[in-house]
Formats: C-alpha cells, sequence, structure tokens
C-alpha cells in the first residue's frame, strides 16, 4: 500500500471520529464547502512556492495538496481508488483527444 493510500485509508477512518481529536474530522465536519476551501487555500500555496522556486517548501506545500485534496474527496464520498481508476481509464490516451472528447 502505497503512503498515498495510507493516507487516504486514514482520512476516511477519520469521517466518524470526534471533532475535538481529530484535524481531518474537524474539516469533515465543516462540510464539503469548507473542505474544498481548503483545498484552494493549499493549491494557491503551493504555486506560490512554486513561482519562488524553494523545492523544499514546494514539496511540503504539495503534501499539504495531496492531503487537503483526498479530504475534499472524502467529504464527497469520492474515493481515491475512484480517482485511480480514472487515470486507467485515461491512460495512453492523448491529453489531447481526453479533452476533445469532453466537449
Amino acid at each position: 500500500m502505497t503512503a498515498l493510500a495510507r493516507l487516504a485509508a486514514t482520512i476516511a477512518a477519520r469521517k466518524g471520529a470526534d471533532p475535538e481529536s481529530s484535524w481531518t474530522a474537524k474539516l469533515l465536519n465543516k462540510g464539503p464547502e469548507k473542505c474544498a476551501e481548503k483545498f484552494g487555500e493549499e493549491a494557491v500555496e503551493a504555486i506560490i512556492e512554486a513561482v519562488r522556486g524553494d523545492r523544499a517548501r514546494l514539496t511540503a506545500e504539495a503534501a499539504d495538496v495531496l492531503y487537503h485534496l483526498l479530504v475534499m474527496l472524502a467529504a464527497r464520498d469520492v474515493t481515491l481508488e475512484d480517482v485511480m481508476a480514472e487515470l486507467d481509464r485515461r491512460e495512453g490516451v492523448s491529453g489531447i483527444a481526453e479533452k476533445a472528447s469532453r466537449a
């Protein structure tokens, strides 16, 4: 099991936890909209570090982005497996062709 899969499993397990004992449970308890807002904030922070060129800070922010993405997905009952299945479906398909198929 990858670190990302372990993180997703931990987040799923925290869905029913006491918000006073778990940051993840606290986020999920605030609802999907707040989870999406936090994901957006972390994404912007990662963008800033990418522009600045600080590799260590970008790495840390990218980890935050992945965590908050998984929390946002969990808030809407979308699993990492769902996302991985979509990536598998797209594998070997040109990005240009894939985007055209959505039109």
